[in-house]
């Protein structure tokens, strides 16, 4: 029989594999398929639809032969669209076929060999990836639930050097929900202003999803716009996951940069997803504010039932759709050595899925995330809760 070909990958793709949460996510899925009862509570897709208006807009697109190739940076409707809600202009907009393009865009066009990229863990876990992917290197910021896994200025400061070439900022926060105050970013604000050489990456995508009063950087930072990308989107907020569109906001030079670099994997983004997303930018804020409310209400109950179980602290978080638990408690309890062997024997002995702190760089938490129906919550949470006993 034939020998596969010995296949050798890129030094830069060394160690990179699918995400753990999307593998967590599949694993589910697998168990789910062979007949197991699961649970997953491990991904970050909210359980209500696309609105109609949007469904509708993509028909009436596809009716009128909007299905052609787009222009590398975005159709001019959904960037008019968007400068419009930032308030800058359509030159300084790049759509691509989700957030996360925009920020692997960005790194591919901005990175050499050697340059850091400083972040705060806990983090998405597609940042350090996406930073190694394009020759980089992470500079990893651990923020505890005592400070709110929040990034302090004077920690920023102790990170930064000549070879940091980004700061990646998100509000709010996945997984922690973490959102930043107005005060709060001009602490950060005051130190990057020492720094002139260096790039902002805020990453703003569950912007509409924040339980208190949300402050954009740009707004709250106006003068460093100049060396600002922030990220956004669709998917979050509209519920338009499946749709793929995201969108980068920052100078028309680095906008050029990144869409050169789009322009060599995907061109532009999918027409029909493009004004689907105008919609859904131009209607009412009314949807995402009954959802919003209806994720409060979530949010609360998963807080309170967390914290009633033993070896389990879970504060409140402030925005998104996700709690980010502490469960060193229960890891001594059972003899669990890490957080993914915790997660692990849940999703073995319990039939729950969420995913552990290691997977966004802080090691002794879990991600749950409550984007689910009320009753797979509620069933989640109990299994959880009978696995590893009630407070007293």
């Amino acid at each position: 029989m034939p020998q596969d070909h010995p296949f050798r990958r890129a030094r830069r793709m060394a160690g990179l594999e699918i995400s753990e949460i999307v593998q967590i996510a599949e694993r589910a899925a697998a168990f789910k398929k062979a007949g197991r009862d699961v649970v997953s509570l491990a991904t970050g897709e909210p359980d209500f639809p696309t609105p109609p208006e949007v469904i509708e807009a993509a028909h009436r697109a596809a009716l009128a032969g909007q299905t052609r190739y787009t222009p590398t940076l975005g159709t001019a409707s959904l960037r008019e669209a968007v400068a419009a809600d930032a308030g800058v202009q359509p030159g300084e907009v790049i759509i691509s076929t989700g957030a996360k393009q925009v920020i692997a865009n960005a790194m591919l066009a901005t990175l050499d060999r050697g340059d850091k990229v400083v972040m705060a863990a806990p983090y998405w876990t597609s940042y350090s990836d996406i930073v190694a992917m394009a020759g980089g290197t992470a500079v990893v910021i651990p923020c505890s639930m005592e400070d709110g896994f929040k990034l302090r200025p004077d920690r920023l400061e102790a990170a930064l050097g000549p070879e940091t070439r980004w700061v990646m900022l998100n509000s709010p926060s996945n997984p922690s929900g973490a959102v930043y105050s107005p005060d709060e970013i001009r602490a950060l604000a005051e130190v990057l202003r020492r720094h002139p050489h260096l790039l902002i990456l805020v990453d703003e995508i569950y912007e509409h999803l924040s339980f208190v009063p949300f402050a954009r950087f740009a707004d709250a930072a106006p003068d460093l716009r100049p060396r600002m990308l922030t990220v956004n989107g669709a998917s979050k907020a509209w519920s338009m996951t499946g749709w793929r569109i995201g969108w980068g906001i920052g100078p028309a030079g680095l906008i050029a940069a990144v869409g050169a670099v789009q322009g060599q994997i995907t061109s532009g983004a999918c027409s029909i997803a493009q004004a689907a997303a105008v919609a859904a930018l131009t209607m009412g804020r009314e949807v995402i504010e009954t959802r919003r409310a209806a994720l409060l209400a979530r949010r609360d109950r998963v807080v309170a039932t967390l914290n009633a179980i033993q070896g389990i602290e879970c504060p409140s978080p402030e925005g998104a759709f996700y709690v980010f638990p502490r469960i060193t408690g229960a890891m001594s309890a059972l003899g669990h050595a890490t957080d993914a062997a915790l997660c692990e024997w849940l999703l073995e002995t319990a039939g729950v899925a969420i995913v552990p702190g290691r997977a966004f760089g802080l090691h002794g938490h879990a991600r749950l995330s409550f984007a689910y129906s009320d009753q797979e919550l509620d069933k989640g949470l109990a299994r959880i809760g009978a696995a590893l006993g009630k407070r007293t």
